[in-house]
């Protein structure tokens, strides 16, 4: 099993002064740490359960060219982007210039988006879900398109595309990830089936993976998608005791993911912040390494 960290506040000790040095700190310790990939939120507010609104909010993609500059190794991604705030040429702009500055480690992790109010704030139309989801379905179409290094017109319900060059093309072949986040069941699910490399689902319990996760193998049986082509991944908090066996905590937290078949456990760490927080983990992907997912 591989394991990723997700960064999502940066209310850092110190102040806004503090947010560059701190996580840039927790970049180079992840990616010493062996921690395979590093992951922010899409957001422009600090979310519900982090937080107020006002609390500190990176804009995803430039953390993660910062943080592109604080490693070498450890991928990078937005979990997830949405797909309503960016023209979907330029964010295939965006993924594949990251790809090209990190030397081949940038994700597109992409959704339909859900936070009205923050996108009402600053003046980003938010249409009604069934256009959300027709929006992202145009997007995917793009990227592959675009990736391919086919330069033919698109011109789709949403978006109209006269000459859709990618110059230079991503490190990556023949593209960086795709990966979809999301438990819907219907459109999410048929989308990540058709068009994605991975997904990503919550992890509240072992019961509510199991049922998506069976939906999900459903969906690929429909369209002939092989299963295994399928990188599943879950979001998790970790809970770590520093006091305590940090690798044994970590097997019993995220040996039941890898029993249902998840391939790549991301987790939130408590006052990840603080120092030798995140160098624990080099701990922690020791002891899940070993981990084989149930259908790999």
């Amino acid at each position: 099993m591989r394991l990723g960290l997700q960064v999502e506040r940066f209310d850092f000790p110190g102040g806004n002064g503090a947010i560059g040095p701190t996580l840039g700190r927790i970049g180079r310790d992840a990616d010493d740490a062996g921690v395979s990939s590093l992951w922010v939120m899409d957001h422009l507010f600090q979310i519900g359960h982090n937080g107020p609104p006002e609390d500190p909010m990176l804009e995803a993609y430039t953390a993660l060219a910062f943080l592109a500059g604080q490693t070498t190794r450890i991928t990078l991604g937005s979990l997830v982007t949405a797909a309503i705030y960016r023209y979907p040429g330029v964010l295939v702009k965006t993924v594949t210039s990251l790809d090209v500055l990190s030397g081949g480690r940038a994700w597109l992790g992409i959704g339909a988006a859900w936070n009205e109010a923050e996108s009402k704030a600053l003046g980003i139309p938010f249409p009604p879900l069934g256009e959300r989801f027709e929006r992202l379905e145009e997007t995917l179409r793009i990227a592959h398109a675009m990736w391919s290094g086919d330069e033919s017109p698109i011109h789709g319900t949403h978006y109209q595309l006269e000459r859709p060059l990618d110059s230079p093309p991503s490190i990556q072949r023949p593209h960086p990830p795709i990966l979809i986040g999301g438990g819907g069941e219907q459109r999410t699910f048929r989308l990540i089936a058709r068009y994605a490399d991975a997904c990503n689902l919550f992890a509240p319990n072992a019961d509510y993976l199991k049922g998506k996760l069976s939906v999900l193998r459903e969906r690929c049986d429909e369209i002939g998608r092989p299963w295994s082509e399928i990188e599943k991944t879950a979001l998790k908090r970790l809970a770590l005791d520093p006091g305590g066996d940090v690798a044994q905590q970590a097997l019993d937290q995220l040996a039941p993911l890898a029993e249902l078949g998840i391939d790549h456990a991301i987790v939130q760490v408590n006052r990840f912040w603080e120092p030798g927080a995140v160098e624990r983990l080099a701990d922690v992907v020791a002891a899940v390494g070993p981990l084989v997912p149930a259908g790999r």
